[in-house]
């Protein structure tokens, strides 16, 4: 069985951190190109950022320059640094993309994600 499990969120004021993780499980499974993305309450989910297995990374306008993406693929694990958090960026945040075993890439299921709260 393979999954996604996202962590790392909580309440933070405007301006502050959070690092969000997310660890894949699955026998023999790689990470392929991954994403981060966030649905705020009523509105569709977005994608904020993106790596390819090659660590090339893109970002939403929205959060060029606060948020990093990366990952450790020795350990199967992709995180989401967030720098000067905004009311804004309040939302669910979820890890998706696809693994590759056996010379095929497959896409993994949407985990439950983990919520970022920024506000006063």
């Amino acid at each position: 069985q393979v999954q996604l499990v996202e962590s790392g969120g909580g309440l933070v004021q405007p301006g502050g951190s959070l690092r969000l993780s997310c660890a894949a499980s699955g026998s023999a499974s790689r990470l392929y190109r991954m994403g981060w993305y966030r649905q705020a309450p009523g509105k569709q989910r977005e994608l904020v950022a993106a790596i390819t297995s090659g660590g090339n990374t893109n970002y939403a306008d929205s959060v060029k320059g606060r948020f990093t993406i990366s990952r450790d693929n020795a350990k199967n694990t992709v995180y989401l640094q967030m720098n000067s958090l905004k009311p804004e960026d309040t939302a669910v945040y979820y890890c998706n993309g696809r693994y590759y075993s056996y010379s095929s890439t497959y896409a993994y299921p949407w985990g439950q994600g983990t919520q970022v709260t920024v506000s006063s």
